[in-house]
């Protein structure tokens, strides 16, 4: 089991964006992303009066976490959920409204050391990628069933990959011979298709190819556009939302909510601004925040996070 697993990123700045509204009794705080369950676990003990609701889509995460969070009985109830699906999970619980909610996107640490589920590009495992093994379709099905212009399409958007038609263009071709099954020949096929040029920067070639597929498999960009304005109105008045993204398709859709929140909607020209236009939503963060070069030394997988938070101010009018 690998140490990395264990630093929850930027801990302590959520914990403190969070605290001043988890510090009354009986606040109920959602832990959109649980994973190994350790921003859930310094939540618990951090705001020893608050409740905590749990979401992951995957299994094996809910267990080992659930094991992690056992010592807390009943202030910790764990929903095997996606994070779009808040509302519901709320709504099964009994809680109209929340006082905190924290998103930490992205690929959790024991996804990536679990070699056999197929995140990794360091080490031969089956191309799975599914966060959740129970359904929807593989890495490898994307690979050998998807057009090719829809895999240019996502190797641009998801991946942000330069070379995206050259890396198609051979898995086109080595699909033929034969399908893919394991990401060894999938970052090998990336190797030899890229330039010399575009392998000596940004690490591993097959980096962000990777990446695009992960985010298709697991429709996390769509999954996001609908989780996170679901979970600012989820928050009562005084709540607040802390979310860590991990790339700039993520940050950029937080940002856009949490503008359109923080901005008032009135036609211009009001000399006057009526309640039901002014903003719901108070910044926490300039821009986005970045782990300090501490942070990083101390867990590498920090080192793209961006921390973004926000307060609920007033309640939608109408």
């Amino acid at each position: 089991m690998s140490e990395t697993r264990h630093v929850p990123v930027m801990l302590q700045r959520c914990l403190d964006l969070l605290a001043p509204a988890l510090e009354r009794p009986g606040a109920v705080v959602v832990d959109c992303t649980l994973g190994l369950g350790g921003h859930s676990e310094a939540l618990l003990r951090r705001f020893p009066e608050a409740r905590l609701v749990a979401l992951d889509r995957d299994k094996e995460a809910l267990r080992l976490s659930g094991e992690r969070l056992a010592p807390f009985g009943e202030r910790a109830a764990l929903v095997h959920a996606v994070y779009d699906e808040l509302p519901d999970v709320l709504d099964r619980l009994g809680l109209p409204r929340v006082r905190g909610v924290l998103f930490d996107l992205g690929v959790s640490s024991m996804q990536l050391d679990e070699a056999g589920r197929g995140f990794a590009y360091a080490q031969d495992a089956p191309l799975d990628m599914r966060m959740d093994q129970t359904t929807g379709v593989s890495a490898a099905e994307v690979l050998n069933t998807y057009p090719p212009g829809e895999l240019v399409r996502i190797l641009r958007a998801y991946g942000e990959e330069k070379q995206a038609k050259r890396i198609v263009s051979a898995i086109v071709r080595e699909r033929e011979k034969e399908p893919f099954t394991n990401s060894a020949r999938l970052v090998e096929l990336i190797r030899d298709a890229l330039p010399q040029a575009a392998k000596r920067t940004g690490g591993n070639p097959a980096k962000r190819t990777f990446q695009a597929l992960r985010i298709e498999v697991n429709g996390e960009l769509s999954v996001l556009e609908r989780a996170v304005p679901a979970a600012v109105k989820a928050l009562e008045v005084g709540g607040r939302i802390a979310v860590l993204s991990y790339h700039s398709l993520e940050d950029r859709l937080v940002k856009q909510v949490f503008a359109a929140g923080a901005a008032t909607t009135a036609p211009p020209g009001l000399p006057v601004v009526p309640e039901q236009y002014q903003p719901r939503l108070k910044l926490l963060t300039r821009g986005a925040e970045l782990p300090t070069e501490e942070e990083i030394a101390e867990n590498r997988r920090a080192a793209p996070a961006r921390l973004r938070g926000a307060e609920r101010i007033r309640e939608d009018v109408g």
